[in-house]
């Protein structure tokens, strides 16, 4: 909403004293032009904003200018209920409530605490993009309005239509009951019951939605965590997965894991006699348990099943043969 937008725009301008018409249009997510327009609507509503010439200028306010501007509207104390991990805003379209939320939070403090606060919060990083290995984590874009459509139904209790593409298929409308969203590692799911089933929805295969205006049917005082443990228990148990008992190096134990589908058991913190620790991890299917395994060569050994023991001794003594004999010395070419 434009309100929302032009209390954002003078909360900036408190916060930074002055910024051009570019960095305001990237902070708001809007053109320069809407920002040019958003400026003269301010000082034609009293806001003593003016503009500073030169290669340093940009919009700035009277100084000493204050006002009421910190009420939070619905979206925004959404955000701030998720704001353990931008991540989660994100994948719930909540980003740009979650900076506006901010803002209005930063100016609400008392004028002494600004600085001190924000100098505090650029000293704590929550959840970066990558790891220390430079793996690059994921975070799906979502389309807003279909997004804003999805958890207007949720939050009322509305039925939901949604033309869902589900893995290798193409598009198609179904009629679901919402139960809640769920974010996990920045990909966003929707819990959701469809002809009396369960059924989970990846937000990213969503290609528009509606939201009904006839009640839910749905179960009432559902435990979102509990759900989510359990349909995560469901789907590790499907499909062609398969189970592997292995023993594993303590150093390699986090590259099982990120190649895993899940952890179904693990023994013991803290390793067995020969140094190694116990696990049960599932895989895909047989071809990516091989290859998983593989990967970690002699630092992990299948206990089970037998079939996959066999196939890994037969591939390391096909690599050992092929090394077995030392190669002729190539002369270099002139």
């Amino acid at each position: 909403m434009r309100a929302d937008r032009l209390v954002s725009l003078v909360l900036l301008l408190r916060q930074h004293g002055r910024l051009s018409a570019p960095t305001l249009a990237r902070e708001l997510e809007v053109s320069t032009r809407t920002v040019l327009r958003d400026i003269d609507a301010l000082s034609a509503a009293g806001v003593p904003v003016y503009a500073e010439r030169g290669r340093h200028g940009g919009f700035t306010l009277l100084p000493g200018f204050r006002t009421e501007l910190t009420g939070l509207n619905h979206d925004e104390a959404l955000a701030l209920l998720v704001a353990g991990s931008r991540r989660g805003a994100q994948a719930f379209g909540l980003g740009s409530a979650l900076a506006s939320a901010m803002r209005k939070v930063v100016d609400a403090l008392p004028e002494g605490q600004r600085a001190t606060a924000a100098g505090a919060a650029r000293r704590l990083l929550i959840d970066p993009e990558t790891d220390l290995l430079a793996r690059r984590r994921v975070t799906e874009e979502l389309p807003d309005a279909m997004v804003a459509e999805v958890r207007r139904a949720v939050f009322a209790g509305h039925r939901l239509r949604i033309r869902y593409a589900a893995a290798g298929r193409d598009p198609e409308w179904r009629t679901v009951d919402p139960i809640g969203l769920v974010t996990v590692g920045g990909q966003g799911y929707l819990l959701a019951v469809r002809d009396g089933a369960d059924r989970t929805y990846r937000l990213s295969r969503v290609v528009a939605a509606e939201e009904l205006a006839e009640p839910a049917r749905r179960p009432e005082g559902v435990d979102l965590d509990v759900a989510w443990q359990e349909r995560s228990r469901r789907f590790r148990a499907g499909g062609d997965q398969v189970a592997v008992a292995v023993r594993v190096d303590p150093a390699r134990r986090e590259d099982l894991l990120g190649s895993a589908v899940a952890v179904l058991a693990e023994e013991a913190e803290e390793p067995d006699a020969e140094g190694r620790l116990l696990l049960e991890v599932t895989f895909q299917d047989p071809r990516h348990a091989e290859w998983a395994l593989w990967q970690l060569a002699a630092s992990a050994e299948v206990l089970a099943p037998q079939w996959l023991r066999d196939s890994l001794h037969d591939r390391a003594a096909a690599v050992a043969a092929r090394y077995a004999v030392r190669p002729a010395q190539q002369r270099p070419s002139a």
